[in-house]
């Protein structure tokens, strides 16, 4: 359907399902190539050793894939928008699905707020007497009138800033190879590398521990897959799309990360790779390719957007699903005549703004709680998706269901919910045994009980917070 239908009672409208396969691949693969590649890359390496950092986002590679295949089966079977915090209310209970609604939406909200502010900055670049906010603002005009125009014109842009992504990763990747082989020679004058700086120190130069903590880095970057989910709801066709993204998004990435890191550890020696902003532009800039640092900004500036357009389209929706049931104000379910969430893409937009105020006037209360509960939220709705998709197929089987009666099932199960999960816990075991990074559990897991308590307080002062919609039925 391409255009807002009323539902029986003459009076609601549904989302659209306009978005198709390429719209849904692409978003997927945008929200896990971001900033974390082209900026942080080279910390990565820099701490972690080239080997160390390789295995790091083959780790965070196959967990992705975990999550990805639990969440398809879910999405197929119940393509609902608000995805795996409705599967959340459905299989593990009312509380949990509130718990991963609020603390998603607060997560992504307070990201995007922090996007309009690093896209400004990266436009003083080319236009240093112009003021960072006013930039910001811009900004934020245009993120908010892709989000409100239609869903369409969400998944176009995204499409097209995803695409910029990819296409300047392999662009890059096809320049590096063929200066590791001396097809294109070094500024320096210097010989070919090869794979000599691969192994230069050894497998793992700063020590095992040092790769667990980079692991918890990587896992961060390819956070924002699970958007594929939030989207099932707005998808043409989700039996199809749906696992044909999985299938390509997850193997896709793993090829584009693993691959750009192979070469930037082949060209860049590691002790100087956490040194430089961006290890890719320094590449550029060793082989002598004019205004590389020009492409990069503007490369980086696109990733920055795309984060941005996702996360306040992600936002939107899991704050409407929510509403629909009870979980946020009703007022918040209300869509306008092209089938937008409206209300909740203005309170999403207000709630950004004002976390972007509180990194300028409360850095070290207000904002760093933020800052820990959205760094924490990733992990969580990756355990909270597995642990959806492994109760979801136990009440299946169950009830005399079988694998095949499934459109698209996870396969090994139960292996590959409680591997999920398992590898999830244990990178909290690590941020616990980090005296920088404890007091984010702290904060983070406070939110989260602070979010159930808020839950039983509402039921019992409403005497039931859900109503039947809460619970949606299966595909």
């Amino acid at each position: 359907m391409s255009e807002p239908h009323h539902a029986n009672s003459g009076e609601k409208i549904q989302l659209t399902r306009a978005l198709k396969s390429r719209h849904i691949f692409m978003l997927s693969l945008g929200g896990v190539i971001g900033t974390g590649l082209f900026m942080g890359s080279g910390v990565t390496i820099g701490s972690g050793g080239p080997m160390g950092a390789i295995l790091a986002y083959l780790v965070a590679g196959l967990l992705m894939y975990l999550v990805m295949v639990c969440l398809g089966e879910l999405s197929v079977q119940m393509p609902v928008s608000g995805s795996f915090q409705a599967h959340a209310t459905r299989f593990i209970g009312p509380a949990t699905g509130f718990m991963i609604g609020w603390v998603y939406w607060m997560s992504w909200a307070s990201t995007v707020g922090l996007e309009f502010t690093a896209a400004g900055m990266l436009m003083t670049r080319w236009f240093p007497d112009v003021p960072i906010w006013l930039w910001s603002g811009f900004f934020v005009v245009v993120l908010f009138s892709l989000n409100a125009l239609a869903t369409r014109a969400f998944g176009e842009a995204e499409y097209w800033f995803s695409g910029i992504k990819v296409a300047a990763i392999l662009g890059f990747i096809v320049v590096g190879v063929l200066v590791i082989f001396g097809a294109i020679p070094l500024n320096s004058g210097e010989a070919a590398p090869g794979l000599s700086n691969l192994m230069s120190d050894g497998l793992f130069p700063n020590g095992l521990s040092a790769v667990f903590a980079v692991m918890m880095t990587v896992v961060y970057a390819f956070q924002g897959c699970e958007i594929m989910g939030v989207a099932a709801g707005e998808t043409d066709q989700p039996e199809k799309s749906i696992p044909r993204a999985v299938r390509n998004v997850v193997f896709r990435v793993l090829i584009f990360y693993v691959l750009a890191i192979v070469v930037l550890s082949c060209i860049v020696p590691w002790k100087q790779a956490g040194l430089m902003e961006s290890p890719f532009v320094q590449v550029f800039d060793m082989v002598g390719i004019p205004y590389a640092a020009d492409l990069m900004n503007f490369v980086i500036l696109t990733a920055i957007l795309s984060v941005g357009n996702s996360g306040l389209y992600a936002s939107t929706r899991i704050l409407w699903a929510m509403s629909k049931t009870g979980m946020a104000p009703r007022k918040l379910s209300k869509l306008s005549a092209r089938g937008v969430p409206l209300y909740a893409l203005l309170i999403s937009l207000a709630f950004a703004l004002l976390s972007l105020l509180t990194s300028i006037v409360a850095a070290d209360t207000l904002f760093m709680v933020l800052m820990a509960v959205s760094g924490m939220s990733g992990t969580v709705t990756w355990i909270v998706i597995a642990y959806a998709q492994y109760r979801f197929r136990r009440e299946h089987m169950a009830k005399g269901g079988t694998v095949a009666d499934l459109k698209y099932a996870a396969p090994l199960f139960p292996l590959i919910p409680i591997a999920c999960i398992a590898i999830c816990c244990s990178l909290f075991v690590f941020l616990a045994l980090d005296p920088t990074q404890r007091p984010s559990l702290y904060w983070g897991f406070g939110f989260m009980a602070a979010c159930y308590l808020a839950y039983y307080v509402l039921k019992r002062k409403r005497g039931q917070v859900l109503t039947d919609e809460a619970v949606p039925s299966l595909g």
